[in-house]
């Protein structure tokens, strides 16, 4: 079992772990026998205009690979660049060939969510339908918005959930040695699946009360309840903390933070711009009750918070990224890692590769009956389910007080 070249590359947004893939699949080339092992810079946008780097200048010793590992972000570049169709521009698909072939490629290899497994569902139909069959074409899993159908998680997303249950945790405390009348909202990153802000109820516990209310857009919001709930919770204290996702709907299927945006802006993939639920739902309250407000977005910190990274998320990042790199070498193709999860108490969770047909542009979204309480908390299921996730601290290389990274 012996590799020819190969080239990787990431895409969409970066997660705290996304990086530790990268290392699996470097690592796993090397003990393979690539001969070259390629990094697109800034993903399959890069290819196209023949950027990419040779990762053996940057990888030099175990060492930096376990500095690319503990980095946050993507270290070599992303794009949010979305493949056409075959039948709308096959100059595309053949330039791809063509720059692969200079290169020798016989694997490529795609970290990435939803989207970025639709280039290699494209990938890999265009090169059966070309009778390509000396390339391979594998994606690595990676998205903090935990929304890829098949596997049990997703990489990234441990981290993440670490990151929003300390941070709801913090928070909470904070709140409490105030005497006034404050409502917090935060607001966790989240389109259409709540995995991210079902995390914040991670923060509960015997030294906590976390958050309040939690709110996913997997149910119906509707603002009157939402008030009403809130002044309940007032009634025995007067701190009220509450979290939810950036794509809470109420029910004629608009946005919540539709109501004030000036920004209708859609990405490449036709996703609206989403921000400014909490700004909205706070200036509703402050309106309605004249109590003060503070929203807070966790925004993009949640995603690169790599000093308070899981261990569990390093290592399944890195593991996943090795499980397809072998199954490529094997002669698989148009497939994904996933995580299977054998048992919750005690963790154990294996990897493997699946076809990425039952996978790209299918979502999945947190289960109906793990969100109870009238869509406001979430069940004792879902917390079993996420706090394996979150185990383990990785303590990042630190010079001068702070983290050492890695970049080109």
């Amino acid at each position: 079992m012996k590799l020819g070249n190969i080239i990787v590359g990431q895409s969409g947004g970066p997660t705290s772990v996304i990086n530790s893939s990268l290392a699996g699949v470097f690592q796993a080339a090397k003990e393979l026998g690539a001969p070259k092992i390629y990094g697109m810079k800034n993903g399959i946008e890069g290819l196209l205009n023949e950027q990419y780097i040779d990762m053996r200048e940057y990888l030099k010793g175990d060492m930096e690979v376990e500095i690319l590992k503990r980095t946050p972000s993507a270290f070599l570049g992303s794009c949010r660049f979305k493949l056409p169709t075959v039948d709308k521009s096959p100059e595309t698909y053949d330039r791809i060939i063509e720059v692969l072939r200079k290169l020798d490629i016989k694997h490529f290899f795609y970290i990435g969510g939803n989207d970025s497994m639709d280039t290699i569902k494209q990938l890999s139909e265009y090169a059966a339908a070309k009778n390509i069959t000396d390339i391979t074409f594998m994606g690595v899993p990676k998205t903090i918005d935990n929304d890829l159908a098949v596997t049990d998680h997703t990489p990234g997303y441990g981290s993440a959930a670490k990151y929003i249950g300390t941070t709801i945790k913090e928070l909470s405390r904070d709140a409490v040695v105030q005497l006034i009348d404050i409502v917090t909202i935060v607001e966790i990153m989240g389109r259409n699946a709540g995995w991210l802000a079902a995390a914040a109820a991670l923060a509960k516990g015997e030294d906590c009360e976390g958050a309040d209310l939690i709110y996913l857009p997997e149910t119906v919001f509707d603002i009157d309840k939402f008030l009403a709930k809130v002044e309940d919770i007032h009634k025995t204290k007067k701190q009220v903390l509450v979290a939810v996702s950036e794509g809470i709907k109420v029910a004629d299927g608009s946005y919540v933070c539709e109501a004030a945006a000036a920004n209708k802006a859609v990405d490449s993939f036709g996703h609206k711009t989403l921000g400014g639920t909490a700004s909205t739902l706070a200036g509703i309250i402050a309106d309605k009750f004249g109590w003060k407000t503070r929203p807070i977005e966790f925004s993009t910190i949640q995603r690169c918070a790599s000093h308070i990274g899981s261990l569990t998320d390093v290592n399944e990042a890195f593991l996943v990224g090795g499980q397809v790199v072998k199954a490529a070498a094997e002669g698989e193709t148009g497939k994904v890692g996933i995580y299977v999860r054998v048992s919750n108490k005690p963790y154990m969770m294996n990897t493997d590769i699946y076809d990425v047909n039952a996978i790209a542009n299918v979502e999945k979204t947190v289960p109906k009956e793990w969100i109870i309480n009238d869509g406001t908390y979430l069940s004792q299921e879902a917390i079993d389910y996420m706090s394996p996730l979150i185990q383990g601290e990785v303590c990042p290389y630190m010079v001068n007080g702070l983290p050492k990274h890695i970049k080109l």
